[in-house]
């Protein structure tokens, strides 16, 4: 007999770096002897890198669905002007101006040979006519290409409301098939790799580990499900603007939920609502997502140092995705009433269209000097990098998640000891009041926000004080949530090793 460890596929929908529980969990899992493969998304082609003992593949996933069945189809009677979708629109007007040029041409020769521009007015009322013409059809390409985006029109409208009647919350696959890209993606892979267990983070992935789990069935195999929850779906920022992106997730989230075995989610008020919502047996097990403090390594160059700044200047960070939901820009906006202040934004993607406004809109106000766009560290280097920092800020607007959770930064920010200033989104608004680890101000109101963080930076050790006594530190460490985590497991499969025929 010998032993060979249980195998485990961890599934997140996207590149894995910079997702800091993913990270953790896998790492959990495969110390506590499990054979881990967390599978990622890729934007371009196949990666691979271990983890901690997990193994680690980014999977191609094209975005063939992305594009709605109704928007690559024309639309004859509803607009009968506009350009069929595809590159005809985009081919048309650069034919227009090919002939423009042409006509220069023209028109030159004629002037080099000494010869009049007369000849070429029949050529220039075709090519006018021939313009008139194509912005004609672009303009009604455009605004019907608008009102397929938003679904505004009276068919998307209609049509929403019929395919929810019809099909309830099948009605995913019509409204928001670009789910379909992650199964065509990860499934062959997931029933590749025949795991035992199945961890699928949050509401897209579930789908995808559920339909796996129901196939290993078909073919004999009991595989288990974890569902992780990340997001309380009903209260949480759309990803997409489209409005059918929501009841979409929802009912996708809702036909699947039955088939997992265990869910586990990152907070007890999380646990409480997903209960109730999908009517569960038993309440989620608690997972908070908490840095490992004991295995914190020493970034280098320091937060400091990247920004340019000395130990005296006063320096605020916020750490985390950079969405316009979180409300970083009020951080720009109130550098001109904090003269000198700097304000270090560490975050996922700093090439996205809203860090890039938050920088042009520095410039705007001249503090464009003061204002330092990072990358993300390895999320064992976060806590020590964001302690250089003499306050952490979070904040978020008023959205339902945004009002039941103790997010990542939290934790990240108090294991690094900083006074933190949060805007008043209920749950950490009531703890940072009752620890005194910082100060509250109302959402979006900049006056409020400028405030808080002139008190905090007024009198830093007030608030450093708390984490002495009054913040529960002790709690708040991965090693004992990791815990929490495999027994979920082992209350599924048993031991994360088991005997085979020698």
């Amino acid at each position: 007999m010998n032993a060979r460890p249980r195998r485990m596929v961890m599934l997140v929908q996207n590149g894995v770096v910079g997702d800091s529980r993913v990270q953790k969990e896998a790492e959990a899992a495969a110390a506590a002897g499990w054979e881990v493969f967390l599978l990622g998304r890729s934007r371009g082609g196949a990666e691979e890198w271990e983890l901690g003992g997990a193994h680690v593949r980014l999977v191609p996933a094209k975005r063939v669905f992305e594009v709605r069945r109704h928007e690559v189809r024309r639309s004859w009677l509803r607009s009968p002007l506009a350009y069929p979708p595809g590159p005809l629109k985009s081919y048309r007007r650069t034919q227009i101006r090919a002939r423009g040029a042409d006509l220069e041409t023209a028109r030159a020769a004629r002037a080099f040979a000494g010869r009049g521009e007369a000849g070429l007015l029949p050529r220039r009322a075709a090519l006018a006519l021939a313009r008139r013409w194509v912005d004609l059809r672009v303009r009604a390409t455009d605004r019907l290409s608008a009102k397929r985006a938003d679904a505004s029109g009276l068919p998307e409208r209609a049509a929403k409301a019929f395919w929810l009647r019809v099909l309830g919350d099948r009605a995913w696959r019509r409204l928001d098939p670009a789910l379909w890209d992650l199964e065509l993606a990860f499934g062959p892979v997931v029933d590749e790799l025949a795991p035992d267990l199945i961890h699928a983070n949050d509401f897209q992935m579930l789908g995808v580990g559920a339909r796996a789990k129901l196939r290993a069935a078909a073919s004999g195999r009991d595989v288990k499900l974890v569902w992780d929850v990340h997001e309380f779906l009903p209260g949480m920022h759309p990803w997409k603007r489209h409005p059918w992106w929501h009841p979409a997730q929802s009912g996708h989230e809702r036909e699947f939920a039955p088939y997992a075995d265990a869910v586990v989610t990152v907070s007890d008020t999380m646990a409480r609502l997903v209960k109730e919502r999908h009517g569960l047996a038993e309440t989620p097990a608690v997972v908070m997502n908490v840095p490992d403090a004991a295995e914190a390594e020493t970034p280098a160059p320091g937060l400091r140092e990247r920004c340019g700044v000395d130990a005296a200047a006063p320096l605020i960070v916020y750490s985390g995705a950079p969405l316009e939901q979180r409300g970083l820009h009020i951080m720009v906006e109130a550098l001109p009433r904090l003269p000198e202040v700097h304000a270090a934004f560490v975050v996922s993607k700093p090439h996205w269209k809203y860090v890039r406004g938050l920088e042009e809109r520095a410039r705007e106000l001249g503090v464009d000097k003061r204002v330092h766009v990072l990358s993300y560290v390895p999320h064992r280097q976060v806590v020590p990098f964001v302690a250089e920092a003499d306050a952490g800020i979070i904040p978020l607007h008023h959205w339902g998640n945004h009002e039941i959770s103790l997010i990542t930064k939290f934790f990240e920010y108090s294991h690094a000891r900083l006074p933190i200033v949060v805007s008043d989104v209920e749950t950490m608004s009531d703890l940072v009041r009752r620890t005194g680890q910082g100060e509250v101000f109302e959402a979006e109101d900049l006056d409020g926000f400028t405030a808080a963080v002139e008190r905090v930076l007024a009198d830093p050790a007030r608030y450093r004080a708390a984490y002495e006594d009054r913040v529960p530190l002790a709690d708040w460490t991965w090693p004992s949530q990791a815990r929490r985590l495999t027994e979920v497991y082992e209350g599924l499969v048993g031991a994360p090793r088991h005997r085979d025929a020698a």
